[in-house]
Formats: structure tokens, C-alpha cells, sequence
């Protein structure tokens, strides 16, 4: 594997962010639309119940026209990690970001040690729209838009971590790129918050439980719908080859408010008996920003719905564990978990829809991972996948016919 200094990195995708126009008259043949929408900490046993009660009807209409399944996540998942796994198909401790904090730090795209998706595209004439997207701060340039997501640093959010400034808050590098970009989407889009809500303190919680709970899930939606208002602006004005938008609620409200019962760890009725619907809720809330981004997925575009892992209660042998009933601020009373050691205990989903995929096909097992997204997206196009790339090709989602990806390069 060929190492990347973080310098290199950076200058290599400042000059590759440059468009490449086709030298021909005629018309060049169309490049393939790919969308992906993550969604953090997406887990599959609250989905399904809502799935055959009929309420995520958006989501039912991608499993019946595509291929869906588990998605195998890393060991101790959290969205940093992950996420930059996601899109360079290498080992955390190849790529660099292997946490929130990576040496005291928090994680940010300086980091990256392995070159990802965005800059592969974006040196092969690929467009490239990004949006929310977990430890994309600050942004970096490629060829099309960048709007950084989780970790991004702000007014009241100095340590980036778990925190949701406003986009005119953003302090410590740039939150947009290009840069002019930024007026435009405070004239049209207006000044949004980046990321989802901080949980509540147990101090602010108690006596107050209810209240806290209501106006925190309130202020859940209002970031949810402005993030849809975003998603909707960019893809109808900005609209690109590659597509990459995160949703980032529903991971959080799992945290502290996954309906438990009383035999669960850290059960406690003034808080886990007050919005025993919060968690499925936020699904539910979910499949109505998916439906916004199936207004512009046509018979011609790709979707990939994808979450970097699952989320369950805690567990009693687990008690002892350091992460048990805190989250990563060490305040809130949190009673399910992603980062177990043993990533197979949480894995998350994969949904996907587009020219040549099968019609209802269920990958079974935990076949498909975390590293496969990036060379699935990278055969797409028609280009190689790197050697220092972890993953394969999830050809098994494809009807095996002429599935319409581009010619290899």
C-alpha cells in the first residue's frame, strides 16, 4: 500500500478538483447519476415493524425495486470512523480517523492518511455534491459543492463533537466549498444548523423530564426538516454525477431513548416511559426526507441508502465497560450503544436501487460491508478500484445482464 502524506493528500485534491470538459463535439456519452444518502446508526430491528405496519412507505417502494440487507460495520463502530472507512475502502488505522478523537484531537479530514471516494471521482471528470457527511470538516475541494457535517466547529461547539452550530457559527475552517457557496445557501436555503442536536445533560434532565424530552425532539425535527430543505435545494440547483447527503438525527435519539423495557440496563421510568414512540418516530420522520430525494432519482439513477452501523440496549455483562450509560460528552444517561468490540452485534443497512439491480433481492448474512461501497460506486463509473482499497464489488446486487455502468477506463 502506497502512504499519503496529509500535504500530498491535499494537494493532489485541490488540483484534481478541476472540471475536465470533453475535447469532442459530439456529445460525450452521459456519465452515471449516483445518490447516496447515509442515515447514522439506522437499526434494522426498529425499521422492520414500521416497514410491515406500512410506515415508511418510501423506503418499502426501494426494497420492492432493489437489492437491501445488513451492512457488516467495523469493530467499535462510531460515525468517524466509519464513515471514513466508508469512503476510502482502507482500515481505520490506515486511513487515520479511528474515532471522535484520534490523539486528543478532534477527528477532521487532515487527517485522512488514504485518498478518498470524493478525490477519486473528482480527478476523472466526476461532478461531486457533498452534504452532511460525518468528518468532512473542514471541507476540502472537489470538483462540485462540499457542506461539512458531524465534527464541524462553531460558536458554543468549540471541540466539534456532538454539537450543532449554525452555518453562519462555523469558526476554525471552512464548513463550504467552494467558498462563495456559502451566501448563496444562507440567501436561499437560510442559516442552518450543521449536524444533529446535543443531548441533554442528566442534570438538565432531572425534574424536568419530560419537558427536556419534548423540546429536544423538537428541535430534532426542526434540524431534520431544514436538512431536507437543503437536500432538496442542492439536488434541484446543484444537481451532480455523484450525490453524497447524511442524515444524522435518528443515531443520537437512539442513544437515550431506544424504547427499552424495565429487564434492560439502565432503564429509568421518568425518562424511557415519557416518548415511548421518540426512537421509531425518528424513522418514520426519516422515510419523509427519503421521499424528498426520490423526486429526483429517475429510472436512470442509482441509490444507495446506506447507515455505518445499527444500535442496541446495553447489556449487563457489558456494565463494566467505560462507554456503558454515558455518552461521548460523559453526561447523558445513555441506554443503547453502538461501539460494542464486536461490530457484527450492530451492523447496519444497506438499501439500493438503480439501472440493473434486481427487483426484491435480499443479501443475506453479513456479505456485504462497510469497505464495499466505495469500488461498487467506482465499478459504476467504470473505473479501477485501487490496490490499497479493502473491498470488492458488490456484483451479486446486479441482474448479471447488461447492467448500465460506464466502460472501464
Amino acid at each position: 500500500m502506497v502512504s499519503r502524506s496529509v500535504s500530498g493528500l491535499l494537494l493532489s485534491v485541490s488540483l484534481l478538483a478541476i472540471p475536465v470538459f470533453g475535447q469532442d463535439a459530439s456529445a460525450p456519452k452521459a456519465k452515471p447519476h449516483v445518490i447516496i444518502l447515509g442515515v447514522n446508526g439506522m437499526e434494522l430491528d426498529i425499521v422492520r415493524p414500521l416497514l410491515l405496519k406500512g410506515q415508511m412507505p418510501n423506503l418499502a417502494s426501494v426494497i420492492d425495486r432493489g437489492a437491501y440487507g445488513k451492512l457488516r460495520t467495523v469493530s467499535a463502530p462510531n460515525c468517524p470512523r466509519v464513515y471514513s472507512t466508508l469512503f476510502t475502502s482502507t482500515y481505520p488505522e490506515e486511513h487515520g480517523v479511528t474515532g471522535f478523537l484520534v490523539g486528543g484531537i478532534t477527528a477532521n479530514t487532515n487527517m485522512l492518511k488514504e485518498e478518498p471516494l470524493w478525490s477519486m471521482l473528482s480527478k476523472n471528470g466526476i461532478t461531486v455534491g457533498m452534504a452532511n457527511v460525518p468528518a468532512t470538516f473542514p471541507v476540502m475541494p472537489v470538483n462540485g459543492y462540499m457542506i461539512s457535517g458531524m465534527l464541524t466547529r462553531g460558536k458554543n461547539c468549540e471541540d466539534g463533537v456532538l454539537c450543532a452550530p449554525k452555518l453562519s457559527e462555523v469558526m476554525g475552517g471552512d464548513a463550504v466549498y467552494p467558498r462563495s457557496m456559502q451566501a448563496e445557501l444562507l440567501k436561499n436555503v437560510g442559516d442552518f444548523y450543521i449536524d444533529c442536536e446535543r443531548m441533554p445533560s442528566a442534570a438538565d434532565l432531572k425534574g424536568h423530564e419530560a419537558a427536556v424530552i419534548d423540546r429536544w425532539l423538537a428541535k430534532v425535527q426542526l434540524i431534520r426538516d431544514q436538512q431536507t430543505k437543503l437536500f432538496d435545494y442542492l439536488l434541484t440547483q446543484h444537481s451532480t454525477d455523484f450525490t453524497f447527503m447524511v442524515q444524522s438525527c435518528e443515531d443520537r435519539t437512539g442513544h437515550w431513548l431506544y424504547p427499552i423495557t424495565p429487564f434492560h440496563v439502565g432503564y429509568n421510568p421518568s425518562i424511557n416511559n415519557v416518548r415511548l414512540d421518540a426512537f421509531p418516530s425518528q424513522y418514520i420522520a426519516f422515510d419523509k426526507v427519503l421521499g424528498t430525494v426520490l423526486k429526483h432519482v429517475d429510472a436512470n439513477t442509482y441509490l444507495f441508502i446506506v447507515s455505518d452501523h445499527g444500535i442496541k440496549p446495553l447489556r449487563e455483562f457489558e456494565e463494566k465497560d467505560p462507554h456503558a450509560h454515558m455518552d461521548h460528552e460523559k453526561t447523558t444517561p445513555v441506554i443503547a450503544k453502538h461501539d460494542f468490540a464486536d461490530g457484527d452485534d450492530v451492523p447496519g443497512s444497506f438499501f439500493a436501487i438503480g439501472p440493473g439491480i434486481k427487483n426484491d433481492f435480499r443479501l443475506m448474512g453479513l456479505g456485504a460491508s462497510v469497505y464495499d461501497i466505495a469500488p461498487t460506486v467506482l465499478h459504476i463509473y467504470g473505473l479501477e478500484q485501487p490496490m490499497q482499497m479493502r473491498g470488492r464489488i458488490l456484483m451479486e446486487i446486479f441482474d448479471g445482464t447488461e447492467h448500465k455502468v460506464a466502460e472501464k477506463k
